[in-house]
C-alpha cells in the first residue's frame, strides 16, 4: 500500500490531533500544518490577524474562515511532499473550500467526549520560553511550575480555562461534528476511540495511512 500524503485530522479539543500530527510529520515526511500553531505565531508576532484572531481564540470560538482560507492554502501549495492537516477545517463550509484548493486521502476522526476533553485540557501546562507541552494528570514535569527541559515557568493558556473549554465544545458540536458526515459520505472517514492510548492511537493511524 502507497502512503496516504493528504491527510486530516479530526476530534474535539484536546482529543491529540497535534500531538499525532507531529508523531505522523517525523515518521512520514508529512509537512504538519496547524492553524492552532499559526495562529498563535500571529499573535506572538502582534500582526493584523493575530490581534483579530486573538479575542476570537480567547473566547473560545473560531476564526472566521475568510482568515483561515488564506492563510492556509498557501501553506499547503507549498507542502510538496504532501501534508497533514491539524486543526482545519473545522466548518463544513471550510471543507468546501478546502475541495476546490487540494482534493484529500483520508481523513481520520479521533473521538473524545465532553468529559474527556475537560478532563485533559484543564490540565494541560505550556513553558512559557520553549513552548513544550505538559499535562499535570497524565504527563506531569517533575516541578508541576518549571519546565524540564528548559526550565522556564509553565502557564495555563487562556484557552484551556474550564469555561472556555466548555464552549469550545458546544462549539465542535456544533460547527465541526458535522463534518463527519460530510467525509464519511466521501468515503474518505476513519474514526478512532481517543480513549485508547497515544501511542495505540498512532499506531492505528500508520496503518491507516499505509505507512
Amino acid at each position: 500500500m502507497s502512503l496516504l500524503t493528504r491527510v486530516v485530522l479530526l476530534g474535539p479539543p484536546g482529543a491529540g490531533k497535534g500531538t499525532q500530527a507531529k508523531r505522523i510529520a517525523a515518521e512520514t515526511g508529512l509537512v504538519h500544518l496547524s492553524t492552532g500553531d499559526i495562529l498563535r505565531d500571529e499573535v506572538a508576532r502582534d500582526t493584523d490577524l493575530g490581534r483579530e484572531a486573538k479575542g476570537v481564540m480567547d473566547r473560545g470560538e473560531l476564526v472566521p474562515d475568510g482568515l483561515i482560507m488564506g492563510m492556509i492554502g498557501g501553506r499547503i501549495a507549498a507542502a510538496g511532499s504532501g501534508f497533514v492537516l491539524d486543526g482545519f477545517p473545522r466548518t463544513v463550509a471550510q471543507a468546501k473550500s478546502l475541495e476546490t484548493i487540494s482534493p484529500l486521502d483520508s481523513v481520520i476522526n479521533i473521538d473524545l467526549s465532553r468529559d474527556e476533553v475537560v478532563a485533559r485540557l484543564t490540565a494541560r501546562r505550556v513553558c512559557k520560553d520553549c513552548g513544550r507541552i505538559y499535562n499535570l494528570a497524565f504527563r506531569p514535569p517533575s516541578d508541576p511550575a518549571k519546565c524540564e527541559v528548559c526550565g522556564g515557568a509553565l502557564f495555563q493558556r487562556d484557552d484551556d480555562r474550564e469555561d472556555v473549554i466548555r464552549n469550545r465544545y458546544n462549539v465542535y458540536e456544533k460547527q465541526t461534528a458535522p463534518l463527519i458526515a460530510f467525509y464519511g459520505e466521501r468515503k474518505l472517514l476513519t474514526e478512532l476511540d481517543g480513549r485508547a492510548g497515544s501511542d495505540e492511537v498512532y499506531a492505528q493511524i500508520l496503518r491507516v495511512l499505509g505507512a
